[in-house]
């Protein structure tokens, strides 16, 4: 039996054995064979069960969450030149939602990243920019919000100030926060069905031949329906990590407009504090930005974009 978790405080009491026996539980449940195994890290628990299935589980609080998670799978199927995780069963078990799907197999691109020569990320960066596009041409399912984008990011610059500053962030950067924001046209255009965290941590490649394929793109419990640059927030900071260089090849397997690319820094940079997870203290440790005082400054060296045969000004930002 899964343990009662009906708000957020009781689910942060329970323990990773009482998680584990409620699997346990679910998968005798539905059937199902094979050794169930926690993954590591994740806001919410996910098991493999045997080779080839993965069941995520959902306590009360985030009953939402499984339905946004199902409907996009179930929309994306097959329609990506990246997997995604194809849906098996979702339903409810003792007061908790879950969605079997099948198990995606590759190295994580935060793993496999350091060891790829420099020429192959310039390649998988266009191959993801390619990928983000095809997501964002399907039709988002009805159960994606926010309902009005204008109002969210109305509501999210009320709240984003707040938020940073209980993360640490500078005080100098907190005052200049409302100005940026209201310089910043955010016209959004027609909404697209969003991923929202689009970046290393949830993709997953292979090696064949000497060479790297993206083999998986997985984790979208959080995805949303909205302006397509808000993806490129975890897309500059995580994955082309402020190398122009990427993020043009990136853009260029996206089809980005290039007429449109001198003023996407501005519009990204606002969305990285629009952002409902903006964390701009996380950013700085993730890439670094020595000597920006302005946010302009900042949007130019987290999301800028080189030009053709250009060399990143300030290297390969290589994790170490």
């Amino acid at each position: 039996m899964l343990p009662k978790a009906d708000t957020e405080e009781r689910y942060g009491t329970i323990d990773d054995a009482e998680l584990l026996a409620g699997a346990l539980a679910l998968v005798e449940h539905l059937g199902l064979t094979g050794e169930v195994t926690a993954f590591d890290g994740g806001s919410l628990p996910v098991y493999a069960v045997g080779g080839d299935l993965v069941v995520k589980l959902y306590p009360p609080f985030c009953r939402r969450a499984s339905a946004v998670e199902r409907d996009v799978l179930r929309a994306l199927a097959g329609r990506l030149p990246i997997p995604t995780p194809g849906v098996r069963d979702a339903g409810e078990f003792h007061g908790w939602d879950y969605v079997l799907m099948d198990r995606l197999h590759g190295t994580d691109l935060k793993r496999a990243w350091p060891g790829i020569p420099r020429r192959e990320r310039e390649r998988l960066a266009v191959r993801f920019g390619r990928a983000l596009a095809e997501m964002h041409a399907v039709a988002p399912p009805e159960v994606l919000g926010p309902p009005d984008w204008t109002a969210f990011c109305a509501e999210r610059a009320e709240a984003t100030v707040e938020e940073n500053r209980a993360g640490g962030l500078d005080r100098m950067w907190l005052e200049r926060i409302p100005e940026f924001l209201e310089s910043v046209d955010l016209d959004p255009g027609e909404p697209v069905l969003l991923h929202t965290e689009f970046m290393d941590a949830h993709l997953l490649l292979r090696e064949e031949a000497g060479a790297w394929r993206p083999s998986g793109l997985f984790d979208f419990e959080p995805a949303m329906r909205g302006a397509r640059e808000y993806d490129l927030v975890a897309v500059g900071i995580f994955l082309t990590r402020g190398d122009r260089v990427l993020m043009r090849a990136f853009l260029d397997g996206y089809g980005y407009p290039e007429e449109r690319r001198a003023a996407l820094p501005r519009k990204v940079m606002a969305y990285a504090l629009l952002h409902v997870y903006s964390h701009l203290p996380w950013y700085f440790r993730e890439v670094p930005a020595p000597g920006a005082t302005t946010f302009d400054e900042l949007a130019d060296r987290w999301f800028g974009v080189g030009r053709s045969h250009d060399q990143s000004p300030s290297g390969d930002h290589d994790r170490t």
